[in-house]
């Protein structure tokens, strides 16, 4: 069971997700923490930009180093909507977040739960708490819906 803060957050996180929808990417949206305050919040980009990293979570993370003027973000959590991927679970570990929670498991990229164990594999050279299945139901249907509705464009468009 979740608690009060972090379901508050990932609600934080899903309106990011929903930003993302509204501009045609994939909706996930993710927020730094420090505390009980939102450091960086940031959505997926990667059409926009044209870039392969402009994932959300990696966006949010770049944004909290920025903004601290340093890039060990120790005493950061960072709420996700959908399972980090290989990409953003390396920069969460590279930039010793203290956690990262996020909304629904990434049967097909996922590296926090689902496909790897990154956060907890001890031959890293750091390790994070790792909480899931935060508003699962709502950071999973954002994310069916998308997907649903490209499909039916792409079907019209044949």
């Amino acid at each position: 069971m979740s608690s009060i803060r972090d379901q508050y957050f990932m609600k934080k996180a899903l309106e990011q997700a929903r930003v993302a929808y509204s501009l045609g990417e994939v909706p996930i949206g993710a927020v730094v923490v420090r505390g009980d305050e939102v450091v960086s919040a940031a959505h997926n980009l990667r059409e926009a930009l044209k870039d392969p990293s402009a994932h959300a979570e990696f966006i949010a993370i770049d944004a909290a180093s920025l903004k601290e003027e340093r890039w060990r973000l120790s005493d950061m959590e960072v709420y996700v909507t959908l399972e980090p991927c290989l990409m953003c679970a390396g920069l969460m570990i590279n930039s010793r977040v203290k956690r990262c929670v996020f909304g629904t498991r990434d049967p097909k990229g996922g590296a926090l739960k689902s496909l790897y164990a990154l956060a907890e594999d001890e031959r890293l050279n750091h390790s994070f708490e790792v909480v899931e299945g935060v508003l699962e139901k709502e950071c999973s249907e954002i994310l069916q819906m998308f997907f649903r509705e490209l499909r039916q464009t792409k079907k019209r468009l044949r």
